[in-house]
């Protein structure tokens, strides 16, 4: 006892030059340059604020009374696209594994997600170059208030869930809606680890936003799993050609993307379960003097950005919030907290925090606006994280025409397209 080193020069001698596992280094790429594109008002491109928001609700089925308002902002009436993606939506059984691919679960959410967006009706603005009058005229027939948004597109693959929300003004610039499933899990392919991606035309610009729930484990290794499934989520996501007469392309419009990195726009988000590379011991010491920057530099994901590898040529906003995971249900404290302080629990649970839920982009005409972490919501051992973006879409002209914006325009999933 008596060699035994206080906790605070314990802290002292890890925050000393040199100590930490890995040199520091730019761990932040810049924002987006949208330079001549980002032009609100000229003739050839119009600018919309983009939200996104990721959410692993650790297979907790959610109550009924449940306010998803100030995760998704829904106060501010500042966005006209949400994009969430959730994960382990229902527990990760072999049950729900290996059985139907949809479930009430997704119902239940995308309910929720819709109550959230569409409780403050009243004295919403209205977009006067976008709005849609036959909606309008065809609600005031029928004796109903013009929801401000409605669901595009949802896809569910056993525990990924994926909504996308549009303002109604935008329902006949949305098209093109699709969505791809690919499983990472089990033997490579079944859906309890994976992606769903979504696709749509905006105008004339092409989105995919992919919502990851990679491998998990804080072992060595592991990192590399996780960097593995997701190029493997890059490589074999493909979107399916039109096939029906109503979707195919006018002579003008270009073929549509297939592969994720071919879109103009492209979101990556989830669970991306990536831990801090240094010792467990180390990093609570970091964490309760919360020193997130110090921790940050050894942050998995941000190496893995700044050697370039399977994030090649994406971008990821500053990290400045805390931790995401892993928390006590229903508490604010970390989950190794008051194992660690009553000297029992299980020893593989005992894990530092780290950002495991983030949020990625890549492709010209797109600027991050904040990025971070939502507190207040404790019905899950994760945090949510939302993003905004202004991002530049073209207008119609060489390629795909807004005149010809009800091509493509069906039924996808349980939830029907705009």
């Amino acid at each position: 006892m008596g060699d035994e080193k206080h906790p605070s020069s314990k802290l002292s001698e890890i925050l000393r030059p040199g100590k930490l596992l890995h040199r520091r280094r730019r761990l932040v790429s810049e924002f987006a340059d949208v330079g001549r594109e980002d032009a609100l008002h000229e003739s050839d491109t119009v600018k919309y604020r983009v939200f996104a928001g990721t959410w692993n609700v650790a297979g907790v089925a959610p109550p009924d009374d449940l306010d998803l308002g100030d995760w998704l902002d829904a106060k501010a009436d500042s966005y006209d696209i949400y994009v969430l993606g959730l994960q382990e939506i229902v527990p990760l059984n072999a049950r729900n594994v290996l059985g139907p691919t949809r479930s009430s679960a997704s119902m239940k959410w995308n309910s929720l997600i819709g109550d959230a967006l569409n409780r403050f009706t009243t004295g919403r603005r209205r977009r006067d170059d976008d709005d849609d009058g036959d909606d309008d005229e065809g609600a005031q027939r029928h004796g109903q208030q013009q929801q401000p948004f409605r669901c595009v597109v949802s896809e569910q693959m056993v525990g990924i869930f994926v909504s996308v929300w549009a303002r109604s003004g935008l329902r006949r610039h949305v098209r093109h809606a699709a969505a791809s499933c690919v499983g990472a899990g089990v033997l490579g392919r079944l859906g309890n680890k994976g992606a769903v991606s979504v696709r749509f035309l905006l105008h004339g610009t092409s989105f995919c936003f992919v919502c990851c729930h990679l491998a998990s484990g804080g072992k060595d290794g592991d990192a590399q799993l996780r960097n593995a499934d997701a190029a493997d989520i890059l490589s074999r996501t493909t979107f399916r050609r039109r096939t029906t007469a109503a979707a195919s392309p006018a002579p003008e419009e270009l073929p549509l993307p297939r592969k994720i990195l071919d879109h103009d726009r492209v979101v990556l988000l989830g669970d991306l379960n990536y831990r801090i590379a240094m010792d467990d011991a180390e990093a609570r010491l970091l964490v309760r003097a919360g020193k997130w920057s110090m921790l940050l530099e050894n942050d998995e994901l941000l190496l893995e950005l700044a050697e370039g590898g399977s994030f090649d040529g994406w971008r990821e906003g500053l990290v400045t919030f805390s931790p995401t995971y892993k928390y006590h249900l229903n508490s604010d404290m970390f989950y190794w907290s008051i194992d660690a302080a009553g000297g029992g629990g299980d020893k593989q649970q005992q894990r530092a925090p780290a950002w495991c839920d983030r949020i990625l982009w890549r492709g010209k005409g797109m600027r991050q606006a904040s990025y971070e972490r939502c507190g207040g919501y404790r019905i899950s051992d994760h945090r949510p994280v939302r993003a905004l973006f202004d991002a530049v879409c073209e207008l119609a002209g060489g390629g795909v025409g807004v005149e010809h914006s009800t091509a493509g325009i069906a039924s996808f999933g349980h939830v029907p397209l705009l």
